[in-house]
């Protein structure tokens, strides 16, 4: 499993695109003890992307953020201790990003604003939307959920996230832009160890989870870490599951991607295109909406 990952990580330098990321404005602010770093782009309605573990903006969004950017106020933010923003002796932990985030708006006089996450940055989402409600008006979550187990996930991936070392990442992207983005270049191994933790750490979020009543939208790979029978049961969970020629289209939707794995949701670029459509098209849909039948 270790191989196969490395290997999808090398193959996303080919599918950056840094030019294609020059902000309007960015910045760092203070933020519950760290410099928090952000970049906004477009004007519209607010949307904030939360990049997958290790990430930082360029590596994850670079694809996306030119689209988005037409249509909405796009503010792509860098987590504790990636990227541009530093870090502080606390733990990596989920209710610690959902409040930094909803802090960050705060500070930003961004009253509410859609969400998008990607793995890590996607359960970030969800917690936002759990722990701060009022700030989220729409959620979309990419190869992320509610429930984060051996049961879900598999004895053999939980044992791998123990044998992670730094020097795994030597020469991939995730290692080169830390040390070329962070204040603290030296601190990629302290990272590593803080997102070890993260990932060894379960959760069940199920009661809270199913208290969200925002239209929202969920994407995975047919090949994810998440394996397809959670998927169906986050789906249902999540209230996705009607006849929506007789009832109309719920909230939820899902979105799942063919011949995609977990780093291929976001780096395979054919899936660029398709979240191209999909997702503008979710964030602007009136949901629920009324049954429709061919005139």
């Amino acid at each position: 499993m270790k191989t196969a990952i490395l290997a999808a990580v090398f193959a996303i330098t080919a599918f950056i695109s840094p030019a294609a990321m020059a902000e309007d404005t960015s910045g760092t602010l203070p933020i519950n003890g760290l410099e928090m770093f952000y970049e906004i782009h477009g004007e519209g309605e607010p949307l904030v992307l939360l990049h997958g573990a290790y990430m930082a903006n360029e590596v994850n969004w670079a694809g996306l953020i030119p689209t988005l950017a037409q249509e909405h106020q796009v503010i792509a933010v860098e987590l504790q201790s990636h990227g541009r923003t530093t870090d502080r002796d606390t733990p990596i932990t989920y209710d610690g990003m959902a409040d930094d985030i909803a802090a960050l708006l705060d500070a930003l006089k961004i009253e509410k604003a859609a969400v998008f996450g990607y793995s890590m940055g996607g359960a970030a989402a969800i917690r936002l939307a759990i722990r701060h409600p009022e700030k989220v008006t729409r959620i979309v979550a990419a190869s992320a959920g509610y429930i984060y187990n051996e049961e879900v996930m598999g004895a053999d991936f939980m044992k791998m996230i123990d044998s992670i070392t730094p020097e795994m990442f030597e020469n991939t992207p995730f290692s080169a832009e830390f040390k070329r983005l962070n204040p603290h270049p030296e601190n990629f191994p302290v990272l590593v160890e803080k997102l070890k933790e993260l990932d060894k750490t379960p959760f069940d979020w199920s009661a809270e989870f199913a208290k969200i009543d925002v239209p929202s939208l969920y994407i995975y790979g047919d090949a994810d870490v998440v394996p397809m029978d959670y998927i169906a049961k986050h789906h249902v969970a999540a209230g996705g599951i009607v006849n929506g020629d007789m009832n109309g289209l719920p909230k939820t939707q899902l979105l799942v991607l063919p011949g995609t794995s977990h780093i291929g949701v976001f780096f395979n670029p054919t899936n660029i295109e398709i979240m191209k459509l999909v997702v503008p098209g979710f964030l602007k849909q009136q949901l629920p909406a009324a049954p429709q039948m061919p005139s």
